[in-house]
């Protein structure tokens, strides 16, 4: 397979991608109190390859997953003509950070924050309460379980900036919410949504057009036949 691609023809075929227009426009992000948080930027819907290597990244112990996926996301902001003056990964609780090893949130960031010639700010927004796995939960449940589990650093101020928040997968985007308010409190002005993959109840701001067999370094044409690749069906079920 060419170094300059994410993933071979086969796998290609499985990833819906998202595409965007531009997220220069729009005010403030506002809270509401529809059941589903909109997300600004995703790379792709989670199913096929892409939910593969996520949970791959995620659960098996492969951080340098982040790199590849992280040049997906570099382009989906690209495409967006995202700009933010400091981007923050969504955290992790320290307990969990311990347990896994790393934040892939913050592992994507970095690539995020290169992409943008921003600073990538890890020491800000916090997880103060070691939350249950939101896959466990209704709609519901999940806003609640992450209400008020994130907190910032009461010496910081984000007066009248925009800063871009990034998670890897957004389901109803109850913990993207949870985050974007604690940065609001903060006084930034805008915060934008992005994540690597939202499922299909996942609330998109713009619509998409990036094409997972065509886009240079993410695939090859859809071909005819398979590669022989191992797949999943697309939009495949959400581990959290």
């Amino acid at each position: 397979m060419p170094s300059q691609h994410v993933f071979c023809g086969g796998c290609a075929t499985t990833v819906e991608t998202c595409g965007a227009t531009s997220t220069h426009a729009g005010g403030a992000a506002i809270a509401t109190d529809d059941e589903v948080e909109p997300i600004d930027v995703a790379f792709g819907y989670y199913g096929g390859a892409l939910a593969t290597a996520i949970r791959r990244l995620k659960y098996e112990d492969r951080p340098h997953l982040a790199r590849p996926l992280g040049e997906l996301l570099r382009r989906a902001c690209r495409a967006a003509e995202t700009r933010a003056e400091a981007v923050f990964p969504v955290p992790l609780h320290p307990r969990r950070l311990a347990e896994r090893g790393y934040n892939q949130s913050a592992l994507l960031a970095t690539h995020v924050a290169i992409e943008l010639g921003a600073p990538l700010v890890t020491s800000v927004l916090r997880r103060a309460i070691d939350t249950v796995p939101q896959v466990e939960l209704t709609s519901e449940g999940r806003r609640d379980n992450v209400r008020d589990a994130f907190v910032t650093s009461s010496r910081v101020s984000l007066q009248g900036r925009t800063v871009l928040l990034v998670d890897d997968v957004a389901t109803t985007g109850a913990t993207l919410r949870a985050c974007r308010l604690a940065l609001l409190a903060r006084s930034a002005r805008r915060v934008i949504s992005v994540v690597l993959a939202r499922t299909p109840s996942s609330g998109l701001r713009i619509p998409l057009g990036l094409d997972a067999g065509t886009v240079p370094g993410v695939g090859f044409k859809r071909p005819g036949a398979s590669s022989g690749c191992a797949h999943v069906p697309m939009r495949a079920n959400l581990r959290n």
